[in-house]
């Protein structure tokens, strides 16, 4: 009986006040993109990143903003960071690691980077073994399936 009081209840909230109740109830997330970019000799752009622990080097990306469509998103990381489009936008993979959900992308650029936001300390492309000293072995080994065509 209180069961079909509460659907009732439930039904007839508008469905403004629904969200606002499972936004309340809910745990909140950030979300990210990331995306290795590939250029025509297949080497990958890496970016220097200031908020970066350890060597600082990584993958383009950052987080996605509010009512942002992921792909808008990590287009438009791309574009603040190092003022190059993107081209062959592809997804690979979404994992949630605690409250975070992290998106990975493929893509290909033309482009000339350059650095274009204090956030960025230098960037450059880098085959798979010339990567900077210190690089994260977890976003070496995602740049080796993505360059074996294995994701």
């Amino acid at each position: 009986m209180l069961k079909k009081a509460v659907r009732a209840a439930w039904r007839i909230l508008p469905a403004f006040m629904r969200m606002k109740v499972i936004r309340m109830t809910q745990h909140k997330f950030t979300v990210s993109a990331a995306v290795v970019v590939l250029n025509a000799r297949n080497e990958v752009l890496l970016l220097n990143h200031v908020f970066r622990p350890v060597s600082g080097w990584g993958l383009p990306g950052g987080f996605i903003e509010k009512g942002e469509q992921p792909e808008s998103g990590i287009r438009r990381e791309i574009r603040e960071e190092t003022g190059i489009e993107i081209e062959q936008l592809r997804m690979i993979r979404v994992r949630a690691v605690r409250s975070h959900l992290e998106m990975l992308f493929t893509a290909r650029s033309s482009d000339v980077p350059t650095v274009s936001s204090r956030e960025i300390l230098e960037l450059g492309w880098f085959s798979i073994d010339g990567l900077p000293p210190d690089f994260s072995r977890a976003q070496a080994e995602i740049i080796r399936q993505v360059l074996n065509s294995e994701i």
